[in-house]
This record gives structure tokens, sequence and C-alpha cells, in this order.
């Protein structure tokens, strides 16, 4: 059992603070039922002392319950001053962990608050997540921090000083990225469990195998080193990537955290050469990590490098695509003639040019013929993925073909499907193509930024660890 057993995989809840509505207290309770939480939950308000909460008998106070009763985590949810006292009872009570949901600590200069948590929490053997913060969710265990979630467990581990944003990148994996988590930590002010303390929860959990950040700021120069060894541990040892989205760089940015978390943000130097350092690769917004970590989970590492074949409908669609990636530091090589020869025998030459990028004009509309393309580029030696941007109009039999292609590639395929209008039926059409290509492993970008963004980061995480593993290898040979 690891140190965070009880943790993740509580034998029953708690939540201090419940109310009737859906926020406070209530959101916790409604979070738990929406991911069908099974072991037992206990519920504690003395305002509320006798009813029940959806058949949920309320407690007056933890201390009400018989002295067998085991509870590994609690979430509390009452105002910053009637936290100490009620920390004080979890303690007795024996609970483990305790999330602290309640703002108006540190951030608003009550640091003394926070000592005084800290001195309870170590005296009773507590863990405390936050203060302000969601804590955690697992949905291997049914432990949820919100209420629009699948119950589906997958490889990408989330660590997030906002409880917001933690929500926020959940629902985009699950839902547009179809790249489900196996954990999520919203760990606010970190007054005593941090960031450090879960990535090396991450080190050992077989769960997890892209790791992705949202954070603010570190304590303290220690935090800071700890921080870097561990993220180069990972990144290197375990070959699992860490995304970083560090946010802090801006004057007003700055001050917002503080305010927010009670902490400072350094600098953007400090955070590139801690990247360069350790492997951590930065990104600049939620849609940018997300979209990195579905390429890492839908795509195999050790397939890709920079070169790609691109298929695209039009010249001006081609030519875009083609200078976002280059931008990006992508390349897209020439094709062989053999490949060229291969277009020519299901393909004319009127509206078709036989060139990477390749632009198949109006005959990209013909399902059978686009299928064919994607195979013959799979077969060229000079490319190693291969990147089509969605038609316009697509159909079942458009899905099918791209299915059909991606029984026979060798090579990682992906799709862009640019948004070009607010139709429902294009947007049906859309989500119909995501489902049914993210189920054959075809991973689907929003835009062709992204697309070119998550494949640079790829390619660069795959050169350092290149570099790093040769460089170690050339000193154990001196």
């Amino acid at each position: 059992m690891t140190e965070f057993e009880r943790l993740f995989y509580p034998r029953a809840v708690g939540i201090i603070g419940i109310n009737e509505h859906r926020f406070g207290g209530g959101f916790f309770l409604k979070s738990l039922q929406t991911l069908m939480y099974d072991k037992p939950i206990y519920l504690f308000n003395p305002h509320l002392k006798g009813k029940e909460i959806d058949g949920i008998k309320v407690y007056g106070s933890i201390l009400d319950l018989d002295t067998d009763t085991i509870i590994d985590y609690v979430i509390l949810s009452v105002p910053a001053k009637l936290c100490p006292s009620l920390l004080e009872e979890i303690g007795k009570k024996g609970v483990p962990f305790v999330t602290i949901f309640t703002s108006g600590f540190s951030e608003v200069g009550n640091d003394d608050l926070e000592q005084e948590l800290l001195q309870i929490a170590k005296k009773n053997n507590t863990r405390i997540i936050g203060p302000n913060c969601l804590g955690v969710h697992n949905p291997k265990a049914k432990l949820g921090i919100g209420l629009l979630y699948t119950p589906e467990s997958g490889r990408l581990g989330l660590i997030s000083q906002s409880g917001s944003i933690s929500i926020y990148m959940l629902s985009i994996a699950n839902f547009i990225c179809y790249t489900y988590c196996s954990k999520v930590i919203s760990i606010g002010n970190q007054i005593d469990l941090n960031v450090i303390d879960f990535l090396k929860y991450f080190l050992t959990d077989d769960d997890t195998k892209i790791i992705g950040i949202y954070l603010e700021n570190l304590k303290n120069q220690q935090i800071g080193r700890q921080f870097l060894e561990i993220t180069r541990k990972l990144t290197v040892s375990k070959e699992k990537p860490v995304i970083l989205w560090k946010v802090g760089y801006g004057e007003s940015t700055k001050e917002a955290i503080y305010s927010h978390t009670g902490g400072l943000a350094g600098s953007s130097n400090l955070w590139e050469a801690m990247a360069k350092q350790s492997g951590a690769i930065l990104v600049q917004g939620s849609y940018e990590l997300t979209s990195l970590a579905m390429a890492f989970n839908f795509i195999d590492l050790k397939q890709i490098n920079r070169n790609l074949g691109i298929v695209a409908l039009g010249g001006g669609s081609s030519i875009e695509v083609t200078e976002l990636m280059e931008i990006n530091n992508l390349s897209i090589p020439k094709l062989n003639k053999e490949t060229e020869e291969k277009f020519k025998m299901f393909l004319p030459e009127i509206n078709t040019i036989f060139r990477n990028p390749l632009d198949l004009g109006a005959f990209g509309y013909d399902a059978e013929r686009f299928s064919k393309t994607l195979i013959a580029i799979d077969q060229d030696p000079n490319v190693s993925v291969i990147v089509f941007v969605k038609p316009r109009h697509i159909d079942e039999d458009f899905i099918a073909a791209v299915i059909k292609a991606k029984t026979k590639i060798k090579k990682p395929l992906i799709g862009i499907t640019n948004k070009i209008n607010d139709e429902i039926d294009v947007f049906k059409d859309v989500l119909r193509l995501k489902q049914e290509l993210f189920n054959v492993g075809v991973p689907i970008f929003e835009s062709m930024e992204l697309a070119a963004k998550a494949l640079d980061r790829m390619c660069s995480y795959k050169e350092f660890l290149e570099k790093y593993k040769n460089y170690n290898l050339t000193l154990a040979n001196t």
C-alpha cells in the first residue's frame, strides 16, 4: 500500500459543511454521486443534524460517529475561521487526509491561520490538500470533483493549483481529446502536501503515463530544486512526459497569482532553463496541454520524427497547414518518385498536384481516393507521420474510408478538424468523425496550430531523451 492509497482509494468519505445546494459542501456530494461513489459517505453540519440529504443522514460532528467508524478522506467546506477547530476534530477521529476547500488564507494575508492548521495537522498526523482547492479525483475509485465526468479511467495524471482549471482541463481531456485521466489533484495553496508529493506518487503509479501540471508558484527554492529533480526522474527514468503550463510571467498575472494562492510566480527565464534541464514540456494554455497529452496518448513516440506527409483539399488550405508546421520546426519533405507514380494510378492530373503537401482539390471528396492517398503516403520512406485536414463535408463513406486506411497504415495518422461554421449538422458530422476515429486510435486536433505545436513538442521530447541518454552513455564509457 502506498502512502496515498487511502487518499485515492478511500474506504469512506466525509463532508464537513454539507448543505442542500449544488455549491459548497453540496457540490462535493453531487460530485461523488455523479461518479456513483460506492463506499460510505458521511455528512456533517450542526445546523442540519438529524436531517437527511439524498437519503444520507447528517451528523452534527465527526466525533458523533461510533469509535470504530473509519473515514480515510474528509472534505472541509466551512468558513476559514472555523477550520482549525474542525481540523482538530478530524485529527482526533484519526482521518489521514483532508481537503480544505475553503479560501481566505495566505492569499488574503491570513498566513497565521495557515500555520495554525499546519500545527494541528502535524500533531494529529493528518495531511492537508489545499486550502483553497477541490482535492482529488480518481475515476477508478469513483471519487470525483465535478458534475460532468465520464467514469472511464485513462493514463493522464493532472495536478492543478486552480480548482476551476482542474475541472476545465479534465473536461477537455475527457470530451474533446478522448484522453481519460488516471488521477486529478487540485492542490491550491499547498501548505502541506504540494506538487512534489504528487509527482513522487506519479513515479510509481502504474496507471499514470502522462502528466499535466497547471502551476502558479512554488513556495521556495528548495521545492524548486526538488521539482527539477523529480521532473527529470519522470521524463527520463520513467519516460513519462511532463507537460507544464506555468503561468505568471506578466506583472498583472503575478499579482493575480498572489491573491489566488498566496505565492510568487518566478521569471520566465528560470522556468525555461528548468524545462531544458529536466525535459519538462512548456505549454501556454489548457488546450495546448490537453492536445499534447492526447498526442502522447495516441501516438507511439518511437515512431515519429519531424517529417510529415500532408493531405488537404485546396491550395490555400494546404499552404496554411504547411506553413504552420514549418513555423513549428516540422518538415514537409519531397515525396519519392514511386509515391508519385502510385498517385497517378487513381488520381487524375487535373486539379491535383503530386507533391507534399498533397492538394486533392475536389477529388478529396471521393472517399475511396482519399483512403488510397493516405495508404500511398504511408509507404513513402521520407515521411514518418501522416496529417490530413478534414474536408468541408464528410459522411459515413468518408469516415469508413479513413478507418479502412488506418487498418493498412503503419505510421501515425492524425486528423485536423478546423471549425468552418456553427451549423448543428456540421458539428454532428465532426463529432461522429471524432468518435469513430478516436476508437481506432487516430487523434483529432481542433486546429492546425494545436496539431503543429503538439507534434513539435513530442519530437523535442524524443530528441531530449535521445540526447540525455546518449550523454549519460558517453559518461559511463569514459
